[in-house]
């Protein structure tokens, strides 16, 4: 099978979550939207490794560490929103701006 649906796909996932993340109000969908877009920029990477390097293990420790990135960075970012929401009763950006002041 060729590269081209797998890169449409991570094209397709990256500008879904591009659009999310641009439109959102809320922190948590736009978090989500920023995992679409990591989703499709790990899918790209996994295609050109598949496909134009498979005989080394590079592309494979490379996928790991983003997918594991992206773990932390979720975990990370919902404690935040959680603390977020209950010292303050908030989960829209618009009212969480107020905290850089």
């Amino acid at each position: 099978m060729s590269a081209e649906p797998f890169l449409l796909l991570a094209a397709a996932l990256f500008c879904v979550g591009l659009f999310g993340a641009l439109t959102q109000q809320s922190i948590v969908m736009l978090m989500m939207g920023l995992e679409l877009m990591l989703g499709g920029v790990i899918l790209a990477a996994a295609t050109v490794w598949r496909h134009f390097a498979p005989a080394t293990a590079d592309g494979q420790v490379l996928i790991i560490v983003a997918v594991t990135a992206m773990a932390l960075e979720m975990a990370v970012g919902f404690a935040v929103v959680t603390a977020l929401f209950r010292s303050r009763e908030t989960d829209m950006t618009d009212m969480a701006a107020e905290l850089k002041e």
